[in-house]
């Protein structure tokens, strides 16, 4: 009897702890600052903080996998407001360079993107978002040579209130985007 009782304790212990959905990652947030598609200076996770938020590593000029990314986030936005959670959505350009706060408004647009709850961020240099990219996100990225493309993540990652990445999703896939929405339900 006290072995079963023990055993029940622990298991009501242990669950109290854990997170409502399963969590695939543990990183924090590095300090980090950008500026968005308006000028405004964004610092993380300091910006954000309180709150969950959905980040994602995308570029204007990318012919491969950040149109249909940044399809699925518009998706997913639309989905948040659907199911009225207030999450912030974040998508870092990994072509700092090149995508200007004019150029990645002008990409943004073409998604219906409503900017109260999505940032596009640039205004750092490529060696910083690559080492965010890898550093905080477990998410690969390298210049490919001789061309003006990127070989980065395609995953989705979402940011806990206290600023640690607890799960990852496939940004390619618009399925995906209802796994988001049902986990931020349960945490929110």
């Amino acid at each position: 009897m006290k072995q079963t009782l023990l055993l029940l304790s622990i298991t009501i212990v242990l669950t109290a702890c854990s997170s409502p959905i399963e969590e695939t990652m543990s990183r924090d947030v590095e300090d980090f600052q950008g500026v968005n598609q308006s000028g405004e200076t964004i610092t993380f996770p300091d910006h954000y903080e309180g709150e969950y938020w959905v980040a994602s590593f995308i570029f204007t000029r990318c012919d491969t996998v950040c149109p249909p990314m940044t399809s699925n986030m518009s998706r997913l936005q639309q989905q948040l407001k659907e199911n009225d959670l207030h999450t912030s959505l974040v998508s870092f350009s990994v072509d700092p360079e090149y995508d200007t706060p004019e150029k990645l408004k002008e990409f943004a647009d073409q998604y219906n993107v409503d900017f109260e709850t999505w940032d596009f961020m640039t205004g750092y240099d490529f060696q910083e978002i690559k080492e965010l990219s890898i550093k905080s996100f477990r998410s690969p990225l390298n210049q490919l040579e001789d061309s003006d493309q990127m070989a980065h993540g395609t995953n989705f990652f979402l940011v806990n209130s206290d600023g640690t990445v607890v799960k990852s999703y496939d940004g390619t896939k618009a399925e995906e985007m209802k796994n988001i929405v049902e986990d931020l339900k349960k945490i929110q």
